[in-house]
């Protein structure tokens, strides 16, 4: 049986696809089956907030351009998550470049959010997949740049 061009193209993107998801789970430090997607829904300004059931880990998403009231660091996607105890952290990653981790934070105001991203779950934000779980949030794009935030661990890659 002969296969056409199309066919070996059609087989090797479906390949990738499922290559990338099983790697982001890698990344996400879970099994494949062991987490549910979620739909979270964006703001009138385009923006999606969302808290973990504990309330102690807040994040915002911003879509590349910014809104109309915050412009993102040259202007690209970015997701910012707030920690509030033991200690106030601010983890951010953009669409490019490593995780940062920000323990001066100026403007702490988190989790008081309508969304929830509920244990098990993953939420896909523009390049970003953040997983909820009871250990803690993470939040990864696909080339394994990310950050984990929890009670008692802080970490950027």
């Amino acid at each position: 049986m002969h296969t056409t061009n199309r066919q070996r193209r059609t087989f090797v993107r479906n390949s990738l696809i499922l290559v990338a998801v099983a790697a982001v789970a890698v990344l996400l430090g879970v099994p494949a089956k062991a987490f549910e997607m979620q739909q979270l829904y964006p703001d009138d300004d385009g923006q999606t907030a969302f808290v973990t059931p504990s309330g102690n880990i807040g994040c915002i998403y911003t879509p590349e351009g910014g809104t109309s009231t915050y412009s993102t660091l040259n202007a690209l996607a970015e997701i910012q998550c707030d920690r509030v105890e033991p200690n106030y952290v601010r983890a951010i990653l953009s669409s490019e470049g490593k995780g940062i981790i920000e323990r001066n934070v100026g403007d702490a105001g988190c989790c008081s959010l309508d969304q929830q991203l509920g244990y098990g779950h993953v939420v896909q934000l523009g390049s970003f997949q953040c997983l909820s779980e009871r250990r803690g949030l993470s939040c990864a794009r696909e080339d394994g740049h990310g950050f984990f935030l929890s009670r008692a661990l802080v970490e950027a890659k």
